[in-house]
């Protein structure tokens, strides 16, 4: 019986590795707001999840708002407290589809490809398409992509006080691995 029981244990782990679902836990994201001529506000997640079905082309990620760095301890605070109300809304979820997206067809060369989706972040939902450029190598798939973002579609106020200094359009950038 315990045979039996480790076989198909066996036989369901393959079937679930089988599912072409490859990971990240380690991607970085990269945002910025910001303003030429004032201090940058930048910050950087090194522990993002990055999700990829290589059979149906969804993708999704996972930020832990709290897990952004700055290099300025005070703007880290102002942003969880302030911005992004971390104890609030904890985290930023994206979930989308690779357009024409082929696991087989990917090279060392980068390949690129457009993704849809929807961006959830401080309790509102919106729609994100950006070019993103993929590859495959000896270490697994290279994801990268870069998109824009306006905080006042997430409903994230900047305190007049910091309007200059702070842009409401933000860059965001995505490096991934995915094994």
């Amino acid at each position: 019986m315990k045979k039996v029981i480790v076989i198909g244990i066996f036989l369901l782990s393959n079937f679930i590795v089988a599912q072409g679902k490859i990971i990240s836990k380690s991607a970085n994201v990269i945002f910025e707001a910001s303003v030429p001529s004032f201090e940058e506000v930048k910050a950087v997640n090194n522990n993002v999840t990055v999700v990829l079905n290589t059979e149906t082309a969804e993708i999704a990620s996972l930020a832990i708002m709290k897990a952004f760095r700055f290099k300025v301890a005070l703007m880290e605070e102002h942003f969880n407290e302030n911005y992004i109300e971390s104890d609030r809304y904890p985290k930023a979820i994206f979930r989308g589809k690779i357009e024409g997206f082929d696991v087989n067809s990917l090279t060392a060369t980068p390949k690129n490809f457009t993704i849809n989706g929807k961006l959830e972040l401080h309790g509102k939902s919106v729609s994100i398409k950006t070019l993103a450029k993929m590859s495959k190598t000896t270490s697994g798939v290279n994801l990268q992509a870069n998109f824009w973002v306006n905080a006042s579609d997430f409903d994230i106020a900047i305190p007049a006080i910091v309007k200059n200094k702070v842009a409401n359009k933000v860059a965001i950038q995505l490096t991934a691995v995915l094994k």
